[in-house]
């Protein structure tokens, strides 16, 4: 299959006297032109989907960023017009989707809002407001009309050797973007951190034990997929999984 599909999370988003199910184009693009997959979008509809259907039928998931960011119900915190804006629908559709995608081995490329819905998904928990740590980096996009000043590389993160993504691009430091103002609080017990910002906030995860790849971000590898490195092979190495499912399933069905 030269284009194995690739499940893709949406928020719900009301304008033009619509709700519509979206998703940016960076991340479709990114999946297309660097994975080299097919992205298929998965309206937020929850409980209505048959996700085992959808599961068997695609060879990966890509947990795309948002602007919302996961409701604290589903990891014991607090709801407020601070935290918020909130998308249920979206969580009731990915972290069902994040667990059954795990159990079938389906590999999973989860980022920024992606990554926390991973967290809270199995057991972790979100802190908000970062930025008002201690000592904490000001992780929220600069504010510029130009996404492309929102999205500029901008600190660094510190890879820890012998993980998944040390094996896509190497031990020691990297430069990433940052546009987020929430973080992982407590680590949920299957997560491993395999990236760190100078300030302690994880900036990359992987699914210990997981039956393939299962990598999660902070920061938004998309923009920069065609410009820079290892934004590039990230993707690259997700394609990669993705392609691997779709032969040994095929495989499987003869």
């Amino acid at each position: 299959m030269d284009q194995p599909l690739v499940a893709v999370s949406t928020d719900v988003k009301d304008f033009e006297n619509y709700s519509w199910h979206a998703t940016p184009d960076q991340y479709l693009d990114a999946a297309v032109t660097v994975a080299g997959v097919f992205p298929v979008l998965v309206p937020s509809f929850g409980e209505r989907l048959d996700l085992d259907s959808l599961l068997s039928s695609v060879d990966g998931v890509l947990l795309t960023g948002a602007k919302s960011n996961v409701h604290p119900s589903h990891y014991g915190g607090e709801a407020s017009e601070k935290n918020g804006p909130y998308d249920e629908r979206r969580d009731d559709t990915t972290l069902p989707l994040i667990r059954k995608a795990l159990e079938k081995g389906v590999p999973l490329l989860a980022i920024c809002r992606g990554l926390q819905e991973l967290n809270a998904a199995l057991n972790g928990s979100i802190a908000a407001e970062i930025q008002e740590r201690e000592g904490a980096l000001d992780h929220r996009a600069p504010e510029s009309p130009s996404q492309d000043e929102r999205f500029a590389i901008r600190h660094a993160v510190k890879i820890a050797p012998d993980t998944c993504l040390a094996d896509i691009l190497g031990t020691g430091h990297i430069e990433v973007n940052s546009v987020h103002r929430q973080g992982i609080d407590r680590l949920a017990p299957n997560l491993r951190a395999e990236a760190v910002a100078p300030d302690g906030v994880v900036e990359a995860v992987s699914v210990a034990g997981a039956k393939a790849f299962a990598v999660g971000v902070q920061w938004h590898p998309e923009y920069w997929a065609h410009d820079d490195e290892p934004s590039n092979r990230i993707f690259k190495a997700f394609g990669e999984a993705v392609r691997n499912h779709a032969a040994a399933r095929l495989i499987a069905a003869e």
